[in-house]
């Protein structure tokens, strides 16, 4: 296959996004099969002037393509596009390199947690209803602050995967770890142009309210609040990347 191809001399992206925007194209061009085990991407010069992009950038991309496992650079000879990972359903972070990738966790998450929900709003005990408003209480008092309220999020999370008593469930969402989170991979609210303050405000109502159906053992409430916060999340995220892609052409 030609690689102009491949590389399109049509990107221009902002300098933010640069990395991720070359990560991203290459990623789809292995999973659609334009590139396959084996074949060798152009060299980093090629790349550069295709792209229009500073060396710096190409190698940040291959970084990402690398720690998920897509790649394989061989010093001296190139980078090599590898077979998938031999375990499919072993999920990390650090393969998780595109916003497509974080539509589809979330996918996977709406169906998940909205049945943690319910099993969490049947069997908890009130030790555990104590610890989930105590990680409420966290998500609420770091409004301001996102780092910590990601981590708090994260914690609120995996206390309705414990309280379900079922270690399925704690198990694959630690397996996740903080791409439970799609704030903690992208700044959603800076995509949506949304203020960061309103942003959390209006994600933090829904966390109140799976809370409060948890608190009510009411496991019926507890699923339709989870599962409006997750498909919320995915919404905002799926809007929020149309109008940055809209915004790029």
């Amino acid at each position: 296959m030609e690689k102009s191809a491949l590389f399109p001399n049509n990107t221009r992206r902002k300098h933010k996004s640069l990395s991720q925007s070359l990560a991203e194209n290459i990623t789809e061009k292995i999973r659609s099969g334009a590139l396959k085990p084996g074949d060798k991407l152009p060299t980093e010069s090629a790349i550069m002037e295709l792209y229009e992009v500073s060396r710096t950038v190409v190698r940040e991309a291959i970084s990402h393509l690398q720690a998920g496992g897509l790649v394989q650079t061989r010093h001296g000879i190139g980078t090599f596009i590898q077979e998938p990972p031999s375990n499919p359903l072993s999920l990390h972070k650090e393969a998780i390199v595109t916003v497509r990738d974080v539509l589809d966790i979330l996918e996977l998450r709406i169906s998940l947690e909205t049945e943690a929900a319910w099993l969490a709003a049947l069997r908890r005990t009130d030790a555990q209803m104590a610890e989930l408003s105590l990680a409420l209480k966290d998500i609420l008092g770091h409004v301001q602050r996102d780092t910590e309220s990601v981590n708090a999020d994260m914690r609120f999370h995996q206390l309705i995967a414990q309280a379900t008593g079922n270690r399925y469930f704690v198990d694959i969402l630690s397996d996740l770890g903080s791409t439970l989170i799609p704030r903690a991979r992208l700044d959603s609210a800076a995509l949506s142009d949304e203020a960061s303050n309103s942003y959390l405000e209006r994600v933090n109502r829904e966390h109140e309210d799976i809370h409060d159906a948890i608190l009510r053992k009411d496991s019926e409430a507890a699923r339709a609040a989870m599962r409006t916060h997750l498909s919320n999340s995915r919404e905002r995220l799926r809007l929020a990347q149309q109008k940055f892609e809209t915004d790029q052409q």
